[in-house]
């Protein structure tokens, strides 16, 4: 049998026309599913942030990171990514160090730009410097970490106490410009690009030889997809496909026409998502010869609360996950 791919369990938390009951239950439910995922084995949760919408999607992921690693022991949680440039820098990196030390080093954060000008002025951040905003951030997050007294907006300063992980935590650069691929670069970071772009790691490999930095690029398969899983796919996108179609439409709606994302959908109805693959409903059956085909080199992303699904249906898909398909690839 071949080795077990990566498992990700993916958490956003919309719901359309959210309420605050609604809303309260699907994070209670996140967590728990976080808790039995981290019992099953499986490897990792993946939330991310936005802010200003009207669906819930995740504002504050963080906070998220935190309850899950109260509620586990071995799972990491991958934030991808962290709109970096919307945090106060000196408090993110405590923030950032407080759960690598809570986790024992569980936390993977992804720094990300944003594409969305919305969420700049929400939070009083200018869109045009964004870069240097960036910049910023990740140049006081290292030496934050370092534990030793850094010049800081013209002042001294020292945060304590230093991460668990040495030198720092887990810190990527996201993005799919050659400007993220050379930030990445001149810090000495690893890239993780926004979709399968072959050309873009070979340019930040450039840089980080010229810049004579150490790095990596973790690249999305040329083929992404969020799975769900049931007895009875036809059903399941008759009845709950509106859901994954949600999610798909309002993400598609704020990306500009250069946008490079891995799962990006242009999809306008359940049926042109179902044929598009980038959201997939499978069998067990389809799910492990999935798994055989991508290896120990590949993930499997399930994405049980998609769009708003009932979470009662969220569960359905990840026991199913975890009795009929884990045991055989033997996990």
């Amino acid at each position: 049998m071949s080795a077990l791919p990566v498992t990700v369990v993916r958490f956003n938390l919309v719901a359309p026309s959210p309420t605050p009951a609604a809303l309260t239950a699907r994070y209670r439910a996140a967590v728990e599913m976080a808790a039995f995922a981290d019992d099953r084995g499986l490897t990792m949760v993946q939330t991310e942030e936005h802010h200003a919408t009207t669906n819930g999607w995740m504002p504050s992921p963080l906070t998220f990171a935190g309850a899950v690693f109260g509620a586990t022991r071995r799972i990491g949680v991958t934030v991808a990514a962290l709109i970096t440039p919307l945090h106060e820098p000196l408090r993110l990196a405590e923030d950032l160090a407080s759960l690598d030390l809570l986790s024992g080093g569980r936390l993977t954060t992804v720094a990300g730009l944003g594409y969305r000008p919305e969420e700049y002025a929400a939070h009083g951040k200018d869109w045009r410097r964004r870069g240097a905003l960036q910049d910023e951030v990740l140049a006081t997050l290292l030496s934050a970490w370092t534990g030793e007294p850094f010049t800081y907006q013209g002042r001294t300063v020292r945060v304590t106490p230093r991460p668990y992980t040495r030198p720092h935590p887990p810190l990527l650069i996201g993005g799919s410009s050659r400007a993220a691929a050379r930030r990445a670069a001149r810090l000495g970071l690893p890239l993780f690009p926004s979709a399968h772009l072959p050309e873009l790691a070979a340019y930040y490999h450039e840089q980080r030889a010229a810049f004579g930095t150490d790095g990596w690029v973790l690249q999305p398969p040329d083929r992404t997809s969020l799975l769900h899983l049931s007895e009875d796919p036809d059903r399941t996108w008759a009845e709950y496909g509106g859901h994954l179609l949600h999610e798909a439409r309002t993400y598609a709606s704020w990306q500009s026409a250069g946008t490079r994302s891995a799962v990006r959908s242009s999809a306008r109805d359940a049926e042109g998502l179902r044929r598009e693959g980038v959201y997939r409903v499978l069998t067990p059956d389809e799910c492990v010869k999935l798994a055989q085909e991508k290896g120990a080199q590949g993930s499997l992303i399930l994405h049980p609360l998609c769009g708003g699904m009932p979470v009662d249906e969220g569960w359905r898909s990840l026991h199913l996950f975890a009795e009929r398909v884990l045991p055989r690839l033997g996990g």
